[in-house]
């Protein structure tokens, strides 16, 4: 059985995205918007894409087990350099299992791979520039501090590339991209936090990473 039912999974979205919505009207505040920095896309970005491409990545097509891993509920708002929304541009993520390895057929630990993690995702944004994906906390792989990879597509066009990381993660620190970046806003930029979802009795999480566009509407 699914961690949260379909309903509980929509009131949790609902509560979620109608909260960020407040902390961003367009144009309100767009001084202090930090862009996304962008970040390599690696090489396991999926070769073949799954048949599955959902925004549910805890189970693959109507298979009824689901994947192993801390369930986590990741959501936010992909917005141009004014802090208005940008909809109906495509965000997509990808990530390694909870036994690091990813569905690439490269990747290290492919042989036990968890076949009911679905390991990439993508869902198209709404008329406030939401988003929505339920997944895994990641989990750290080789000499890689747990991460997201995400991308931000119009069309055929890419918009962004970037990875996403856990706040507080003591790895971070020993991680030759994250420290690329000076301790101060784009590091912010590309931090998250992983906090417990109210009322779940299974440890679930939340998570909140908005995407920051160095585009116009018009660009987009």
């Amino acid at each position: 059985m699914h961690a949260l039912s379909a309903l509980h999974r929509r009131r949790f979205l609902h509560t979620t995205l109608t909260g960020a919505a407040g902390l961003y009207a367009p144009g309100v505040f767009a001084e202090a918007l930090t862009l996304t920095p962008r970040m390599t896309e690696g090489p396991f970005y999926p070769d073949h894409l799954p048949l599955d491409t959902d925004n549910d990545l805890l189970t693959v097509n109507d298979g009824l087990t689901p994947a192993v891993g801390e369930v986590t509920h990741l959501t936010g708002r992909v917005l141009d350099m004014s802090g208005s929304p940008l909809r109906n541009v495509a965000v997509e993520i990808w990530q390694v299992d909870s036994k690091g390895a990813y569905i690439h057929t490269d990747s290290a630990r492919r042989g036990s791979r968890d076949t009911n993690f679905q390991g990439f995702g993508r869902f198209l944004t709404n008329a406030k520039g939401e988003y929505y994906f339920r997944t895994i906390k990641p989990v750290a792989y080789g000499s890689r501090t747990p991460h997201i990879h995400f991308a931000v597509n119009r069309g055929d066009r890419r918009l962004l590339t970037t990875q996403m990381l856990v706040r507080g993660e003591p790895q971070n620190e020993r991680d030759g991209l994250f420290r690329r970046f000076r301790k101060g806003p784009e590091r912010e930029a590309i931090l998250a936090d992983f906090v417990p979802v109210e009322g779940s009795s299974t440890g679930e999480l939340q998570a909140s990473f908005d995407l920051v566009l160095g585009v116009t509407p018009e660009d987009a």
